[in-house]
């Protein structure tokens, strides 16, 4: 390289100066888009939604497995009650309701 190639004119110069100073607004602009208030608000809104929807995502996955799985054991393939496990919970249930019932109106009389 030679010495003439290394040496700017004042025309590149402020050319360079130019292009800088616009780089420069535009970094300006968007870091003041960043951190004004409405927008670190909606940034926060948008990540507590994410978290909202994934967490109510696996717990409808979860209900629904449980639900599978429950229902594995009551019925049977071909859709035919399992009565042999039916009724033993049935009775569970009743006798839960029964203790529920019991235990409320003792609390109130």
């Amino acid at each position: 390289m030679s010495e003439t190639s290394d040496i700017r004119t004042p025309a590149q110069i402020e050319a360079d100066i130019k292009r800088r100073r616009e780089t420069l607004a535009e970094t300006l602009d968007e870091i003041g888009v960043r951190v004004h208030p409405k927008t670190v608000v909606g940034d926060a809104k948008a990540k507590v939604v994410a978290s909202v929807d994934n967490t109510l995502g696996r717990a409808y996955v979860g209900a629904n497995r449980l639900v599978s799985d429950v229902k594995g054991q009551l019925v049977t393939e071909d859709g035919a009650p399992r009565l042999e496990r039916i009724v033993p919970v049935a009775l569970v249930v009743v006798g839960l309701m029964g203790l529920l019932t019991v235990g409320s109106r003792r609390r109130k009389g």
